[in-house]
């Protein structure tokens, strides 16, 4: 079962893709394209395409945490040898259809190979969390879907941002944590949270609490300095790469791209843009039109109340850490993300909540019940393949930018995949070849959870 939810959820989120000139998604791969090509990691000639960038000493930078552009580096090589063509050869114009081109197919290749295989994995790991933790395969299964396909992850998943890969690294970790069952196992978590903080410098903070639970988790064992030390050693190996970016753009171990932020003097105020958490805001990111959560995943709402059904030192860390992620959202002068489909930066917190779908599926106790979490289910799914297969960039002046994202992309036939991107098919048959390919994965996985007898299923290491 893991091996086919894994291949679906990648499959879904490398099928679409957003789009490549967001200046988020661009400036990581300008800051890729110049490592590669020229070995340093200014983005002087990109500059004037993106409002997204740093300055420092006369040059420009990324602004970013330098994770997903590392990420990034495979693909824009490959694409460099496979094409032979270098962004020396483009015209720099955000209008120009072979600068477009140029982008677009690193940034397909870097999703395929980074923030979907991520999320693939991740989804795989919670569905076996969730059964050791449950017992049933069913309500697993409810999770792993609800966290990949039926939540934000999913459209956040086709980009090189960094919220859903921070989501998918938090349910790794979680998950290796709960095994703790050896070094190597212990070590993935450390590289997990490491890496975590490498994309997103404020991973460290809800981090820590997955930190902590893995130091609770292993504290009454004889072996216990020799698990933790190979935690550290995963963490600080991981992290290593952020040293040596920093090394290279700017000749000292210890800068932050925020630093040097262009345009954007929010980012003044308090600690990079972090103030106190406003309620007001967190009430948003929950429950607004324009920016709440459960409006485009419905189906957290059941996985709240189903994080109290679970064990409490696994619900709490869960639930501990997903709140740390929404009150730092809360707490951003940026909060609601600009141009987004949904709170992008409450992102991190869904593995967590997701979790809780298990618990609430173990709970019900008639047909009915679960007749009826499956059609929430559903309808968070629908509503996340719309988005990811239409826009994740609704504009922040909607008040319902579902409907935007129906109006303006879906009912035009404006779907961004595959087939129509690269083999010129037609848009609405990009959502065709996912359902002739996804509907059976689908259903297969629905028929084997009701099946499955046993335990945990995952074991990677």
């Amino acid at each position: 079962m893991p091996i086919v939810l894994a291949l679906l959820v990648w499959f879904s989120c490398a099928w679409f893709g957003s789009w490549e000139g967001n200046p988020n998604n661009a400036t990581r791969l300008f800051a890729a394209i110049s490592l590669v090509e020229d070995g340093d990691a200014t983005i002087d000639e990109f500059a004037p395409l993106t409002i997204d960038k740093a300055l420092f000493d006369g040059h420009f930078y990324l602004d970013k945490a330098p994770g997903m552009t590392l990420m990034a580096l495979p693909a824009v090589a490959l694409a460099n040898a496979w094409t032979g063509e270098r962004s020396a050869l483009m015209f720099k114009r955000a209008d120009d259809p072979g600068m477009a081109r140029f982008m677009r197919l690193r940034m397909r290749l870097a999703v395929a190979i980074g923030p979907a295989v991520l999320t693939a994995i991740a989804a795989a790991l919670l569905f076996d969390l969730a059964l050791g933790l449950t017992g049933s395969a069913s309500g697993a299964l409810v999770a792993a879907l609800g966290f990949a396909l039926g939540s934000p992850v999913w459209g956040w998943s086709t980009t090189v941002f960094g919220h859903a890969p921070v989501a998918a690294l938090y349910v790794i970790a979680l998950w290796a944590l709960w095994r703790a069952d050896g070094t190597r196992v212990m070590a993935l978590a450390g590289a997990a949270l490491g890496w975590a903080v490498v994309i997103e410098y404020q991973a460290v903070l809800a981090g820590s609490v997955l930190a902590l639970f893995g130091v609770w988790r292993v504290w009454a064992r004889p072996d216990r300095w020799r698990l933790l030390g190979a935690a550290t050693a995963g963490g600080v190996v991981a992290l290593l790469p952020l040293f040596a970016y920093n090394l290279v753009a700017f000749g000292t171990l210890w800068k932050l791209g925020y630093q040097g932020v262009v345009g954007f003097e929010g980012m003044n105020q308090g600690l990079f843009g972090l103030g106190w958490p406003r309620p007001d805001v967190l009430l948003e990111l929950l429950f607004g039109t324009t920016r709440g959560l459960f409006w485009v995943a419905p189906v957290l709402l059941l996985a709240v109340l189903g994080l109290t059904l679970l064990p409490k030192p696994v619900a709490w860390t869960a639930a501990v850490a997903a709140a740390i992620v929404l009150l730092v959202n809360a707490a951003y002068f940026y909060w609601d993300g600009g141009n987004s489909t949904g709170p992008r930066h409450a992102t991190p917190a869904i593995g967590m909540l997701a979790l809780g779908l298990a618990g609430f599926w173990a709970g019900l106790t008639s047909r009915w019940s679960r007749v009826a979490t499956a059609g929430v289910l559903a309808l968070s799914i629908g509503i996340n393949l719309i988005i990811a297969a239409c826009d994740i960039f609704a504009p922040p002046t909607d008040p319902w930018p579902l409907r935007w994202v129906v109006t303006q992309h879906l009912a035009l036939g404006d779907v961004t995949s595959v087939a129509g991107d690269w083999w010129g098919w037609p848009e609405w048959t990009g959502l065709a070849i996912w359902a002739a390919a996804a509907l059976p994965m689908l259903a297969w996985l629905v028929r084997a959870a009701r099946l499955h007898r046993g335990g945990p299923t995952v074991s990677l290491l």
